[in-house]
C-alpha cells in the first residue's frame, strides 16, 4: 500500500492556470506561486454570485486521537460532485507546522484524496503563517519598545500586557516566559508566553475580515493591556496597525491549489478549532462560493467545536449559512464512545458501534439545534467490518438521517459519489437561513451557559476567580456583545477529553477568560487546554528527511 506522500509524489499536477480555467478565472489575474499554486484577487468575491451557490459543511464527531478523515472526506466530496456534473470547490484550512510535526500530521487529505501540491501545502507553503507570526510579533515589539522608552506615549503598565507572542510550532517550555532580562538596555523584565500561530488573535482577523479596510479596523481594535490608571489601550495607539497590515498584504488573498482528482481548492487561513474558531477565511468561503454552484468547507472536529464557531462566529461575521451539514463518522471513532480503547479498535465490535452511536447523534442534534439538515459520511477503513457498517447505516436510518459510505481514502471522487448525490438532494432541502445559538445582546455569562448546555449538555458553569474578573472587566470595557469562542478539548463533550460517548449534567469549568476584540470575540477557557501545545514523546519530525534530489521522505 503506497502511503499519502508516494501517491502524491507520483501524482500529474495540472498547470495552475488550467485549474483557474475551471473557475473562469483567467490566467492573466494568478499571482503564481511556482507553477501548481496561485493566490487569487480579492475582486472574485462576487456576493449576488455567492447567494446562489449551496454551502456544505462538513463536521464530524468527536474525534479519536487520530482523526476521522474529515479533510479526506471534504476533498473526496468535492470531487465527487465534479464527477456527477456539479461545479464544486473545496475551501480548506492551511495546515500548521505544529501538527505536522508533532502528532497528528499534515491537512492536506489523505490516500487518493489530497491536495496538491502536498509538501509544499505542509511545508509553508505561499508564508501565509510567516506573515500572520511577524505582523503579531511586530505588535509584541512595538509594546515592548513602548514600555522601555522613557518617552513612551501609551503609559502601559507592564503587568497588564495581555498581548502575547506567537510561533507556528508546538514547544511547551515558551508558554510562560520572562523577558528583558540581561540589564536595562535590553528591555523591561516582565512575565510573556507564546501561543501557537493559529491560535493567535491576528490568525483570527485574517480569517473573518472582509477586506483591508476591515483587517486594519479590527488589527486596532486588539486589546494590548492597561496603563497604570486603568484605561484600556487598543493596537491601534501604537501607530503599528498600518505596518501590520503591510506585512499581510499578501497574506489576505486566497490560494488556489487542486486536488488529485483536478477539482479547484481555496487554501487560506488555519485557525485550530479546539483554541480558536477553527474555520478557513471567510474571504475564501466567499470566493468558493462566488466561483461554483457547490462549495464545501469544513470547521475543525466536531459539532461542539469549530461547527458550533462556524454557525455563531463565522457565518454571523459573513452573513452566509450552509446549507448541510455532513458529519463525519468512522466505526472506529464509535467504538472509541463505546468504551474501546486505543489499542483495541481494530478489532471487530458491532456491540460497541451501538454503544458509541448516541456520541454521534448528539452531533446530529447540534446541527438541527442550528435548523440545518444533516447527512452522515461513513468514512470507511480497511479494518472496518460489514456488520459493524450496517449497524452505523440501520442506527442513522432509525432517526431518520441519510448515511453514505465515503471511500475517499482508497478511491478519490469515485468513491464519493454516492455522498455527492446524497448531499445534492439534502442541500434542495436546506434554505440557507442563518439561525445563531444567541444573540449578541445576550450577556456573556448567559452566551457561554447557552453553548454549555444547549451543544455540549452540560448542567452547569462554573468559573474559577480569574474567570469572573475577566467577564466583570469585559462589561467594563463594553466587550460584553462580543460573540464567543470557547477553547475546550475536542476529545470530549465535556473539558475531561478522558469522558468519551455522550455526558449530560457536568458542570463545565472555565478557569480563565482572554479577549480578542479585534477578533469580535471572547476566548472562556475551559479545563487544562492549552494555546501552545507541546510535541509528543515520539514527535512525527524525527521521521522526516529530505535526499540530495530534494525528495522528501516521511511526511505524512
Amino acid at each position: 500500500m503506497k502511503t499519502d506522500l508516494e501517491i502524491a509524489q507520483q501524482a500529474r499536477l495540472l498547470p495552475i492556470a488550467e485549474i483557474a480555467g475551471k473557475l473562469s478565472v483567467p490566467a492573466a489575474e494568478l499571482e503564481p506561486y511556482g507553477r501548481y499554486v496561485a493566490k487569487l484577487p480579492l475582486s472574485r468575491i462576487d456576493a449576488q454570485r455567492a447567494s446562489r451557490s449551496r454551502l456544505v459543511l462538513v463536521t464530524a464527531l468527536s474525534p479519536t486521537p487520530g482523526g476521522e478523515g474529515k479533510t479526506t472526506v471534504s476533498i473526496g466530496l468535492t470531487d465527487g460532485l465534479n464527477r456527477i456534473g456539479k461545479r464544486a470547490v473545496a475551501a480548506l484550512r492551511e495546515p500548521s507546522l505544529g501538527p505536522v510535526f508533532g502528532l497528528k500530521g499534515g491537512a492536506a487529505g489523505g490516500g487518493y484524496s489530497q491536495v496538491l501540491p502536498m509538501e509544499d501545502i505542509n511545508l509553508h507553503f505561499t508564508g501565509d503563517f510567516s506573515a500572520v507570526e511577524k505582523a503579531n510579533n511586530l505588535l509584541s515589539a512595538l509594546i515592548d519598545n513602548d514600555i522601555q522608552s522613557k518617552t513612551g506615549g501609551l503609559g502601559l503598565d507592564p503587568r497588564t500586557v495581555l498581548f502575547r507572542r506567537v510561533m507556528d510550532m508546538n514547544d511547551r517550555v515558551l508558554r510562560e516566559v520572562i523577558v528583558g532580562l540581561g540589564g536595562t538596555g535590553n528591555g523591561v523584565p516582565r512575565q510573556e508566553g507564546f501561543m501557537i500561530t493559529p491560535a493567535s488573535e491576528v490568525m483570527a482577523i485574517l480569517c473573518l475580515c472582509s477586506g483591508i479596510d476591515d483587517l486594519k479596523q479590527r488589527l486596532g481594535n486588539i486589546l494590548v493591556g492597561f496603563r497604570r490608571d486603568g484605561r484600556a489601550v487598543y493596537a491601534r495607539e501604537t501607530g503599528g496597525v498600518g505596518a501590520m497590515a503591510v506585512l499581510l498584504k499578501e497574506a489576505i488573498k486566497p490560494n488556489l491549489v487542486q486536488t488529485l482528482g483536478g477539482s479547484p481548492v481555496l487554501i487560506h487561513g488555519g485557525p485550530f478549532a479546539n483554541i480558536a474558531q477553527g474555520t478557513n477565511s471567510l474571504l475564501a468561503t466567499r470566493m468558493a462560493m462566488s466561483l461554483a454552484d457547490y462549495a464545501v468547507t469544513e470547521a475543525g472536529f466536531g459539532s461542539d467545536m469549530g461547527a458550533e464557531k462556524f454557525m455563531d462566529i463565522k457565518c454571523r461575521a459573513g452573513g452566509i449559512a450552509p446549507r448541510l451539514w455532513v458529519v463525519v463518522a468512522t466505526v472506529r471513532a464509535l467504538k472509541y464512545h463505546g468504551g474501546v480503547s486505543a489499542q483495541e479498535l481494530k478489532k471487530p465490535d458491532a456491540e460497541a458501534v451501538q454503544r458509541g452511536f448516541p456520541n454521534l447523534a448528539r452531533h446530529l442534534d447540534n446541527a438541527a439545534a442550528f435548523g440545518v439538515p444533516a447527512v452522515v459520511a461513513l468514512n470507511v477503513f480497511d479494518t472496518d467490518t460489514e456488520e459493524e457498517l450496517q449497524a452505523v447505516e440501520r442506527l442513522c436510518a432509525a432517526r431518520g438521517i441519510r448515511a453514505e459510505r465515503s471511500r475517499a481514502w482508497a478511491e478519490g471522487g469515485r468513491g464519493c459519489e454516492d455522498l455527492a448525490r446524497a448531499v445534492v438532494e439534502a442541500a434542495e432541502q436546506g434554505d440557507g437561513v442563518l439561525r445563531p445559538l444567541y444573540p449578541l445582546e445576550m450577556p456573556l455569562q448567559e452566551k457561554i451557559r447557552t453553548i454549555a448546555r444547549r451543544i455540549y449538555r452540560a448542567g452547569e458553569v462554573e468559573y474559577a476567580s480569574a474567570a469572573q474578573r475577566k467577564l466583570q472587566l469585559a462589561d467594563r470595557l463594553g466587550l460584553s456583545s462580543l460573540a464567543v469562542c470557547m477553547a475546550k478539548t475536542q476529545k470530549s463533550f465535556s473539558d475531561d477529553p478522558a469522558v468519551v460517548g455522550a455526558p449530560e449534567g457536568f458542570t463545565l469549568h472555565v478557569r480563565d477568560v482572554e479577549f480578542a476584540a479585534g477578533a469580535g470575540f471572547v476566548v472562556p477557557i475551559a479545563g487544562d487546554v492549552m494555546r501552545m501545545p507541546g510535541l509528543p514523546a515520539a514527535p512525527a519530525a524525527l521521521g522526516m528527511d529530505i535526499d540530495s534530489q530534494g525528495k522528501i521522505s516521511g511526511l505524512f
